[in-house]
């Protein structure tokens, strides 16, 4: 019995091994100050795969890919706004976390906004009524 546990110690630690083959390699920035200006600009943008999140946060394939593109496009000298419209013209405006106000995003602004005041005149127009039925019932005792 003593040999089978350690057997399945020894596989469950080669697993364990061969996962960390797998992670990615860490990121190597030229300089401290391009460090935080990757982690804001990554901060900024949402992981396609996971969609909750940014890619700062995510551990999905293809974010640890767009980091990877995302630092070589600073190491080449690009701005994040280059850096962003690029991969808004590669994968669409759903990767920014706050996309631009234009005429195609202006529901996506405003519609909260909409709502809030939708339910807000609701409200009101509910304790209205319910205040007037209170007052004409008790005027009528």
């Amino acid at each position: 019995m003593h040999n089978k546990q350690l057997i399945y110690l020894i596989i469950l630690l080669s697993g364990l091994l061969a996962l960390t083959a797998l992670a990615a390699p860490p990121l190597k920035f030229d300089s401290p100050e391009q460090e935080l200006r990757f982690n804001s600009l990554v901060a900024e943008l949402r992981c396609l795969v996971c969609q909750n999140q940014n890619l700062a946060d995510s551990d999905a394939e293809l974010a640890q890919d767009l980091r990877r593109v995302i630092l070589q496009q600073m190491q080449a000298g690009h701005s994040n706004r280059q850096i962003k419209q690029f991969l808004v013209e590669r994968y669409g405006e759903f990767i920014l976390y706050r996309p631009p106000l234009e005429k195609s995003t202006l529901l996506l602004w405003l519609g909260p906004l909409v709502l809030l005041l939708t339910g807000a005149i609701a409200v009101g127009m509910g304790i209205s009524k319910r205040t007037k039925q209170f007052y004409d019932e008790r005027g009528s005792k």
